[in-house]
């Protein structure tokens, strides 16, 4: 399907007045959208030409603060401009917002007039340039999991974010009686999701109290980055003119189910799966087998990309449906990679490990890279766990955010993949959150030890 516009549709919507703005935007490094409003005119005037942003977006954190300790940008160096050039393949409506059409872009540097390696976008069109060298194209999707309160985010700021109230009360997974309730929310993001051409399959409930999904269909692995983000961002927005709030944070209460992003993953050549082998077992290739050897070798060097934050680590419980440990398993769901569709052409894997707040594009990049070293180095792939994988054997998943920084920039692969200054960026990345969380005294540590410490 598509909805995307061209210049002379678009042309005619606003002679007509059905469009008046036009949202230029690019992916920051945590996965949301920033950019201009430009007046649709103004737009058409300059035939979707560059616009400007500031170079700090690309090396802030999510309170939008300017650390230092980046190679990119830094106040010695005056943050300069980067420019941001419209993809005129993702110009689409964004019906949610009124008389509104939406593009994304992609970051250059302002005197290079070349890609910044560490554009969320960038990295990913990297390693889609590498499988595509070696003859293959890749297909994916994602499932994104979040939460709907019945408050307004407004409200919930103004409470200091305490006595949160999911919009039910009680497990809604698969629930169609209690999504009912939360179809002034869910029915309008589908629906607008759809008619800006992003090839949305539903949504249901999910196994904690007001946690939702949404599954988008599979495409190609660009397209389905930009599914993501534009989902996660309409979600926001949809939810707000409804009056509540969402979270897209992996665990936002210690007794409530964290909340995921799965990663459906496999390679194609001459549009036909790469992944099957109707000889073997289960359906898989061999081809298939190196690449998920490589992402089970590779887990722990891609794991900032899949949990970015210390919340992220919170979600990795033990009988939590979130995995422990890098194995994979057939149509398991306690393991960290599931290989679904066994013995079809659909066999594919799903990787379990990644949260609702990654950026879709560092995780898919990641993926890619750690599935190609595999594929290049003929990894073998050990037999599958069985069973509760969490009572297990195979390795952890690393236990926290500084584990997972220290294997990032120990990753001699993904310093060759991705490059060392998109390695070291990303690392620094880690740091700022780390060093931002170790300032804050928490209520947990006031409440535990105000008088018994």
């Amino acid at each position: 399907m598509s909805s995307a516009l061209t210049l002379d549709a678009l042309t005619a919507q606003v002679k007509s007045g059905e469009v008046d703005t036009v949202l230029v935007c690019f992916v920051d490094m945590q996965g949301r959208l920033m950019g201009k409003r430009l007046h649709a005119h103004y737009f058409l005037e300059s035939k979707g030409g560059d616009t400007h942003c500031c170079n700090y977006l690309l090396a802030t954190d999510l309170e939008m603060e300017t650390p230092g300790g980046y190679a990119s940008t830094s106040w010695q160096a005056g943050y300069g401009d980067y420019v941001m050039q419209p993809d005129m393949a993702t110009l689409r409506p964004a019906p949610w917002l009124e008389g509104t059409v939406m593009v994304l872009c992609d970051v250059l540097d302002h005197d290079a007039n070349a890609p910044v390696p560490h554009s969320p976008r960038a990295v990913l069109k990297r390693q889609l340039a590498r499988l595509k060298a070696m003859g293959f194209d890749t297909v994916m999707a994602t499932e994104l999991e979040f939460y709907l309160f019945e408050k307004s985010v407004e409200e919930i700021r103004k409470s200091g974010f305490r006595d949160l109230e999911p919009i039910s009360g009680y497990n809604e997974d698969y629930h169609i009686f209690q999504t009912t309730k939360e179809e002034h929310v869910l029915r309008p993001v589908r629906n607008h999701l759809y008619a800006a051409g992003i090839p949305v399959e539903g949504t249901k409930g999910e196994a904690g109290c007001g946690q939702e999904e949404l599954n988008i269909n599979y495409a190609a692995a660009l397209d389905t980055a930009d599914y993501h983000t534009i989902a996660k961002h309409a979600i926001k927005e949809v939810a707000w003119q409804q009056g509540r709030a969402v979270t897209f944070l992996p665990k936002w209460h210690h007794a409530h189910s964290g909340s995921s992003t799965h990663i459906h993953q496999s390679l194609r050549q001459g549009g036909e799966s790469a992944f099957f082998d109707a000889n073997d077992a289960l359906g898989m290739s061999a081809l298939m087998k190196h690449y998920l050897a490589g992402l089970l070798k590779y887990a722990p060097d891609c794991t900032y990309f899949l949990a970015p934050y210390i919340n992220s680590y919170k979600r990795f419980q033990k009988g939590t449906f979130a995995p422990t440990r890098t194995v994979w398993s057939v149509d398991n769901r306690t393991a960290g990679f599931r290989l679904c569709a066994a013995g079809t052409r659909a066999v594919r894997v799903e990787n379990r490990i990644g949260g609702s707040d990654v950026n879709p594009y560092l995780a898919m990049a990641a993926q890619l890279a750690a599935g190609i070293k595999g594929i290049e180095d003929q990894l073998e792939l050990t037999p599958p766990a069985e069973g509760d994988t969490y009572q297990g054997e195979g390795g952890l998943i690393p236990q926290n955010l500084r584990d997972a920084r220290d294997a990032l920039k120990g990753s001699a692969m993904l310093r060759e993949a991705l490059g060392d200054d998109v390695v070291d960026h990303y690392a620094r990345a880690a740091e700022v959150e780390m060093e931002a969380f170790n300032q804050v005294v928490t209520d947990y540590e006031i409440a535990r030890g105000f008088e018994r410490a």
